[in-house]
């Protein structure tokens, strides 16, 4: 059975494409001044559909976009695709160029919850090394 990289290259490809296009060819009045970023992009088996993960940050760099701000984003994505989709045929030598949709990508939203979640439980380093020592001499 072969091994099918062709949808993990294809979708890296994609995500310098999309990337660069943001950074200098995309000039809708709803992404200026934004900071956004390609996480990531899955590309179907077949190859004609690619999702584009994007992360969003809002005003301060250290808190999350509106949710209004972050459906703007994706409209003004959404009707970029054309152009996206035509810039990545320019680039990439594929048949069939795959459909794109767009998603936010909460990752980093989820990642700083967790983070809070744990800095909230006020367990220091020390108690959690002397936890950990006491579990493996029982279990001993």
């Amino acid at each position: 059975m072969a091994r099918n990289y062709r949808p993990a290259r294809l979708g890296e490809e994609i995500k310098k494409t999309v990337g660069n296009m943001l950074l200098t060819g995309l000039k809708d009045y709803r992404l200026q001044g934004k900071m956004i970023s390609v996480s990531d992009v899955e590309v179907s088996s077949d190859g004609s559909y690619a999702t584009v993960y994007l992360s969003v940050l809002g005003k301060n760099f250290l808190e999350d976009a509106a949710e209004e701000e972050k459906k703007e984003i994706l409209a003004a994505m959404k009707s970029a695709s054309g152009m996206l989709r035509r810039e990545i045929g320019r680039n990439v030598k594929v048949r069939h160029i795959p459909e794109l949709t767009f998603r936010i990508d909460s990752s980093l939203e989820y990642g700083r919850h967790m983070s809070a979640v744990i800095d909230s439980l006020h367990i220091s380093d020390r108690e959690a090394e002397e936890d950990s020592e006491e579990k493996t001499e029982e279990e001993s």
